[in-house]
């Protein structure tokens, strides 16, 4: 994992993700992957996704790791909403359905995530994927582990 910035010491974790979507509104990730952080709540991530054919496997469709980096993403941060400052988290499991095979005309992917639970040391949360016409592409759930600094040794 990688260290608190000053930032992270300080602010909520739902702070930290809305001073992101105020300035970059993504990671170095995000930019790579064309995602974004649309809209952050209590327990709530929205992203959008907007792949290329850069994106595509061999069978020329959105390679199954796009979706799965997208929900990873958004339930990662819906998490993170939850959090305290100076806390971290991290996936510790993560599983992905796919619905239907996406491409390019698809148009942009929306991904809601929603935390189910937020514990001591575990969170879990749910996430969908749509694409612009509101057809479900995948779904997933992830367990999270909550870090607080002190534990971080």
């Amino acid at each position: 994992m990688r260290k608190l910035t000053p930032d992270a010491r300080t602010l909520s974790g739902k702070e930290q993700l809305e001073a992101l979507m105020a300035g970059p509104g993504a990671s170095a990730l995000g930019v790579l992957l064309g995602m974004r952080l649309s809209f952050v709540g209590d327990g709530i991530a929205d992203f959008i996704a907007r792949p290329t054919t850069d994106h595509y496997n061999p069978g020329m469709t959105l390679h199954g790791g796009y979706a799965a980096t997208l929900i990873d993403s958004a339930l990662g941060c819906a998490v993170q909403t939850k959090l305290p400052p100076g806390t971290r988290y991290g996936t510790v499991e993560l599983k992905v359905n796919y619905v239907r095979a996406v491409t390019v005309e698809n148009g942009a992917l929306t991904c809601r995530a929603e935390v189910l639970h937020s514990g001591r040391r575990l969170a879990t949360a749910e996430a969908r994927v749509v694409d612009a016409e509101g057809k479900l592409v995948a779904h997933g759930s992830g367990t999270f582990m909550i870090q607080p600094e002190a534990d971080s040794g």
